[in-house]
């Protein structure tokens, strides 16, 4: 899709280099996840061969590594925290190990981000990680996405847009 001024970047907005490691830590945790690869292999994996390079013709955006590593790292530390956070603002219909790696990657950074960094706005962090749902899937996990964060938000700093659940 051309832009409007005539350009040749896509209309979608480019990835700024936290967001581009956002999604690179998304795709590390599911790698550990499925794999069972540990986090020093992992993280040295992505920041010498895919962090900004191309591999197999796809072109790695440039990203912001000490971001990288501190999501990568924080999930791993916190995942004991975490994850009872991200049952409890599911509904008891879908549990966290009813979900796939993906989406459990995705919600995993998203709630460590809100947890644990409150530098950052809540806005930020749910729309960034919405649009990686958006990367991966078509159907409803964008909405699960954003109704997850959207109650943690609520939760563990006051803010949020929907009601709970």
């Amino acid at each position: 899709m051309s832009r409007p001024d005539g350009g040749d970047q896509p209309a979608n907005r480019q990835a700024n280099k936290r967001g581009a490691a956002r999604l690179a830590a998304v795709q590390a945790l599911y790698q550990m996840d499925v794999a069972g690869a540990g986090l020093l292999e992992i993280t040295a994996e992505y920041e010498a061969f895919r962090l900004g390079k191309e591999v197999d013709g796809a072109l790695y955006r440039e990203a912001d590594p000490q971001w990288f590593r501190a999501i990568l790292a924080g999930v791993v530390e916190n995942q004991k925290t975490v994850d009872p956070v991200i049952r409890q603002a599911l509904t008891e219909d879908w549990p966290l190990s009813r979900l796939d790696s993906t989406l459990r990657a995705i919600l995993r950074a998203g709630v460590y981000e809100l947890m644990q960094r409150a530098d950052v706005p809540v806005a930020v962090i749910v729309s960034e990680y919405v649009d990686i749902a958006k990367a991966f899937y078509v159907e409803d996990e964008p909405k699960l996405v954003n109704a997850v964060l959207d109650r943690v938000a609520r939760r563990v700093r006051g803010e949020g847009r929907g009601k709970d659940a």
